[in-house]
């Protein structure tokens, strides 16, 4: 049920309550600002208080978007960019089209050579679960098109099996000093199950949740596993943020900014070098399905830890939640909505909490829907139903450095 049928559903609400002041106390007062928020909007009951959640989305007469926010629900401040005099800075530019992007980010990026979380466990076609499931979808035998699971033996030699509930994973944040001892650091993959039953790919596709952009980000311990091959970097992602990075007024952002000199690293603030030494060379593609969250974390695995991190969103709405250093820290809800940017850079953001506690269902705009024009968007507009994307790209290392060169040099320094 939507939080919107309590409205109208007397005895789903007086249920609704009961449930929520059981659950409301009294954990609520051993809360962090930042659980609280994220608790606020995952709860199907009340309904989240979007007054408090910044929008910077102006809608016109004709739009009937079912969820929006407010524009002063927090102070913001006007940044321009240089590529367009009538955008702002969280807006993403019209190339490429949201529809290339998300084209992109099924058909071509949720492949195994690049790294998903559905490689583990499923023998996915080498096609990749995307283009197998629009051959199902266009046949009149759909019912053949099954993937069947992995079994222990069928995948990496170097697994694990844990046991009891998953450990929380505190990784140290990265530098040029530390690099080299998590580069050496074993990074083995879990084990994949031993009683899960073949599936039709069209449910499989609903259990993608990410896949790896150039480095290979290891889930397991929260660090980047320098062993396994780097996906080839997509070039029109790569000049896409490079573009987007170099129109900000990055002035404009830090000259006036009170951040320490030391928080910036050894060699001081960079940021008025970022339009020539910013180099995508990481990210992630996540894939949400309704009732999927992201919750409160730090990104600590960049040694490039103050550069911008880019990440565009698209698809259906999401509360996100802009923290601080520490979870005791009020965070920031924004709703972001498909074709929104958000950069986060410097020193006290990068390091900041941040997380997704919400994916508002029916939020997907107009132009994302069936398109009489184009019959072959129809299997992604089903798709993108109850899907929301967010393409997040990192710099891991200075541009120009080599982490493999520089780990062969200390090796044979060693011998």
């Amino acid at each position: 049920m939507n939080s919107e049928d309590y409205l109208t559903n007397e005895k789903a609400l007086k249920k609704a309550m009961r449930k929520y002041l059981k659950n409301k106390q009294p954990h609520c007062s051993e809360w962090t600002p930042f659980r609280a928020a994220e608790k606020q909007f995952k709860a199907k009951f009340p309904p989240p208080n979007l007054q408090t959640v910044l929008d910077l989305w102006k809608p016109s007469a004709k739009d009937t978007q079912r969820v929006t926010g407010n524009f002063n629900a927090i102070p913001t401040k006007t940044i321009n960019v240089s590529m367009d005099r009538n955008a702002m800075a969280y807006i993403v530019p019209e190339r490429p089209e949201q529809k290339e992007l998300i084209r992109w980010s099924l058909c071509t990026q949720a492949r195994e050579v690049n790294g998903t979380n559905l490689d583990i466990h499923y023998q996915v076609p080498e096609e990749g679960v995307w283009d197998y499931y629009a051959r199902s979808y266009n046949s009149s035998h759909n019912d053949s098109f099954m993937v069947q699971p992995k079994r222990p033996g069928e995948s990496d030699p170097l697994v694990y099996s844990p046991e009891g509930p998953r450990p929380l994973i505190e990784n140290i944040p990265v530098n040029m000093e530390n690099f080299q001892q998590i580069f050496t650091e074993p990074k083995s993959l879990p084990s994949p199950s031993m009683h899960l039953p073949p599936i039709h790919v069209s449910k499989l596709l609903t259990k993608l949740r990410w896949a790896n952009i150039g480095y290979y980000y290891h889930w397991g311990s929260k660090s980047y596993d320098f062993t396994r091959p780097k996906s080839e970097y997509p070039e029109f992602l790569k000049s896409l943020c490079k573009d987007i990075v170099a129109s900000i007024d990055w002035k404009g952002v830090w000259e006036n900014a009170n951040v320490p000199q030391e928080d910036w690293g050894d060699e001081g603030p960079d940021w008025k070098s970022w339009p020539e030494t910013y180099e995508p060379d990481a990210g992630i593609v996540n894939f949400y399905q309704p009732g999927d969250t992201l919750c409160g974390h730090v990104d600590r695995s960049e040694v490039c830890a103050t550069s911008p991190l880019v990440s565009i969103s698209l698809g259906n709405s999401a509360i996100f939640l802009m923290g601080g250093l520490t979870r005791s820290v009020d965070p920031i809800p924004i709703l972001l909505r498909s074709g929104d940017l958000i950069i986060m850079s410097g020193p006290s953001c990068r390091r900041a909490f941040h997380g997704v506690p919400k994916i508002f269902e029916n939020t997907l705009p107009d132009p994302l829907r069936n398109d009489e024009n184009d019959k072959s968007w129809k299997p992604f507009a089903d798709y993108l139903r109850t899907t929301r994307i967010n393409i997040n790209v990192r710099q891991v290392f200075p541009r120009g450095f080599n982490p493999l060169e520089t780990a062969h040099a200390v090796s044979e320094v060693d011998r």
